[in-house]
């Protein structure tokens, strides 16, 4: 890689190169390929070896001759990175005080030529393109090199479809000094270090950013805000302007759900709710691919090899050993038995699984009901049953560190406590223990992506978390709202949890009515008076689930003990929202919501359940169906 570093250097200057007529040096200019504020790019011809190159140079001249020196250095080193969607430099040199990386045109054109002869790409086709970029981006930033000017033009694109990345560090600016000369003194080599990782770090998001603004203009086919230069988009959206990007819904592919939440989680208003580095970003777009390929089945799909290894979730410790005691000691009902077994929802979710199965099932009468209740379980399969399916079960933690084990132990008593506020809430003549089974059931989908995915699960909590207000909004405005679960767990998992959920309980065979009872009330539509038992109960576990989601916060799952009995402690006015919601349907009251909740915390301390509904007025009657209303 030739660097002539003894030519003069001139002046600063904006303008291009002078002998940019139709030669550049050696180079003859056949075509500009494309340019921003920030980098130009040409196709060229090489006398030398008679080949075509992609010429890429700064619009700006760096300053000085250290900025020089500084510049190449940096593209002489990113150049050199070794990755499948990284196009390597063939030479970086200086015409005319002028830097430039020279690249292979062989390997393809620049996406911009690309889209010019083949508009309105496929969304899978535009993921998959989004998804390479991300991952030369990120094999970058973890080897300190930033883009700093991604663009239509800085993207090569082979004939098979392949796209790779250009022009690393090569955007005007790059050669400016790294610290304020003023800084300088005794720790000047520590602040130095400090500016440089800060300036990277921030340069690093600005790369993911416009990669999120790239996914937006791919999908919708147009530039966006009208802005072909991707990095002046990128200045005018938060922190560095006030601009907000949503992909549009007039887009020439229908956008999928999961994927437009996606994309519009790259662009948020708000920097923290974006994606956190490329990596993350492209885990993302990875996992809506493989749902997408895998069609209705995909949320199921992505969680089967997981539920092989590590079960749905971790024994609590010590319960295998209390099952064994539990059957050999005489006296013990199947409804004592049964109690114990409820509060370990491992072996609980065992158990329906195993006698909700197919093998199960085949064994009854055809058009069986799906089991709702640990008793029936256990009648179905004998207490030896019991006992081998707790010794199968994987020991807590599990999988977990010591913090992700904290938090889905919060989250597992917060769902007790979700559990025992329906038992408390529910209408005379239903069974404590299905109400209790369809409250927690509703929660299936957070529990397995807490356990499976805790990572990701934390992301999803932080994008449902309410912001402050922006700097500049008039004193006493309300914070911004956060995500929705579904728009949240979209944007992180590229799966709605509440799909994920279902798709398992579809796996262990509990069937169309069980399922319409897990799905939770939709929040945004009012609740209708039940007309049969299985509304009956979706509401009431509904009403519970939100009892406690409103009277602690409804934006994050709690991370302590503190936190699960902050749920009961909460104000009137969340008790009173979600009295007047369900009051039709329920009857419910301020007062009745509170007690529920009261007598929901005695319950998770003792582990008893609610034997009592709670008295209301008006209770709308229903059509009765003893099956599902006594377990």
């Amino acid at each position: 890689m030739p660097l002539n570093m003894t030519d003069a250097v001139s002046p600063p200057t904006i303008t291009r190169p002078s002998s940019l007529g139709r030669h550049f040096g050696r180079f003859e200019l056949l075509k500009l390929l494309g340019k921003s504020d920030g980098s130009m790019v040409w196709l060229v011809l090489d006398p030398q070896i008679q080949q075509q190159l992609v010429l890429t140079l700064p619009r700006v001249q760096p300053l000085d001759a250290a900025a020089l020196e500084r510049w190449s250095a940096q593209v002489k080193h990113a150049a050199r990175l070794d990755h499948p969607h990284l196009v390597p430099g063939v030479e970086v040199g200086i015409q005319e005080q002028w830097p430039f990386l020279a690249a292979d045109r062989a390997r393809g054109v620049t996406l911009g030529e690309w889209l010019v002869e083949h508009p309105n790409t496929s969304p899978v086709e535009a993921v998959r393109w989004v998804c390479e970029v991300l991952d030369g981006l990120a094999f970058a930033h973890e080897s300190g090199v930033a883009h700093h000017d991604l663009q239509l033009h800085s993207l090569q694109i082979s004939e098979t479809g392949r796209v790779q990345v250009m022009a690393l560090a090569t955007a005007s600016g790059q050669g400016t000094p790294a610290t304020d000369p003023a800084k300088r003194g005794a720790d000047h080599a520590t602040l130095v270090e400090a500016d440089a990782l800060r300036a990277h770090r921030e340069a690093a998001e600005r790369d993911v950013l416009a990669c999120g603004l790239l996914l937006h203009r791919l999908l919708s086919g147009a530039p966006v805000l009208d802005e072909p230069d991707i990095s002046k988009a990128v200045r005018r959206l938060p922190p560095y302007g006030r601009e907000l990007v949503r992909l549009p819904w007039n887009t020439v592919h229908p956008i999928p759900e999961a994927l437009r939440a996606i994309a519009n989680r790259s662009t948020a208003g708000q920097a923290r709710q974006r994606y956190l580095s490329a990596r993350t970003f492209l885990r993302a777009l990875q996992g809506w691919l493989e749902a997408e390929a895998l069609g209705g089945d995909g949320p199921l799909e992505l969680m089967l090899d997981r539920l092989r290894t590590v079960g749905a979730l971790p024994a609590l410790a010590g319960m295998s050993g209390r099952v064994e005691r539990l059957a050999a000691m005489d006296g013990h009902h199947t409804e004592e038995i049964s109690r114990h077994i409820l509060r370990d929802m491992a072996l609980t979710f065992e158990l329906l699984r195993e006698v909700n199965s197919a093998q199960v099932q085949g064994t009854q009468a055809s058009g069986a009901a799906p089991v709702l209740t640990i008793r029936r379980a256990i009648a179905l399969i004998g207490l030896n049953g019991v006992r081998q399916a707790a010794n199968g079960l994987r020991q807590w933690p599990g999988p977990l560190s010591e913090t992700g084990a904290q938090a889905l132990r919060a989250l597992m008593d917060r769902v007790r406590l979700a559990g025992y506020t329906a038992q408390a809430l529910r209408p005379a003549g239903y069974d404590a223990e299905v109400v209790y089974l369809v409250t927690v059931l509703q929660n299936l989908g957070r529990l397995l992506a807490q356990y499976h995915f805790p990572d990701e699960y934390e992301q999803v909590r932080v994008l449902m978390r309410p912001l402050p207000p922006p700097a500049d909004a008039p004193k006493g405005a309300p914070p911004t709202p956060g995500w929705s679960e579904s728009d949240a767990s979209f944007a992180v998992l590229g799966i709605d949890i509440e799909a994920l959920g279902a798709a398992v309980a579809r796996h262990w065979g509990l069937g169309d009515e069980m399922l319409h009872m897990i799905r939770r009330l939709s929040t945004d539509l009012p609740v209708r008076t039940p007309d049969t038992d299985i509304d009956v109960l979706r509401i009431t576990a509904s009403a519970a689930n939100e009892a406690v989601d409103a009277a602690s916060n409804p934006s994050a799952e709690p991370t302590d003990a503190a936190a699960t009995n902050k749920a009961v402690r909460g104000g009137g006015a969340a008790r009173q929202s979600v009295a007047v919601r369900y009051a039709r349907s329920l009857g419910l009251t301020p007062k009745i919501v509170q007690e529920a909740l009261v007598a929901a915390r005695d319950a998770l301390r003792t582990g008893e359940p609610i034997r009592t509904a709670a008295p209301r007025e008006d209770m709308p009657p229903v059509t009765e169906n003893p099956a599902v209303a006594a377990g």
